[in-house]
């Protein structure tokens, strides 16, 4: 399964997370593309018109082994990340927003006391 991003651009999109250190590339037909990280596969599909009833942002989780290193990676790269957290559920958990409002919530394992 692979959730899908709305964009307004795709190109910038494609951009944006290759910065980051996601592969990506677009569909040959244009308009849609694929982004991929740690095996994970997130695809972006063109939204025109965002503000369109029904129209709304998206969200996925990352499993990742060190939530720091990613936030740190990410930050480093310019993305606007919200530093990983200890939850009461055991996971270390930050966050990714990209520049259409779409959030990467990303988490590993909370470390021993």
């Amino acid at each position: 399964m692979a959730p899908i991003f709305p964009v307004s651009d795709l190109a910038t999109a494609l951009a944006y997370y290759r910065g980051l250190g996601f592969s990506v590339r677009e569909w040959r037909g244009g308009g849609y593309g694929y982004v991929t990280f740690d095996g994970v596969e997130i695809h972006l599909g063109v939204d025109p018109d965002p503000s369109r009833p029904g129209a709304g942002r998206a969200s996925a989780y990352l499993f990742v082994d060190d939530a720091d290193a990613v936030a740190l990676t990410w930050l480093a790269a310019g993305g606007d990340v919200r530093l990983p957290q200890d939850t009461e559920w055991g996971q270390h958990e930050g966050a990714l927003v990209d520049r259409d409002g779409n959030v990467i919530r990303f988490g590993s394992p909370m470390k021993a006391p």
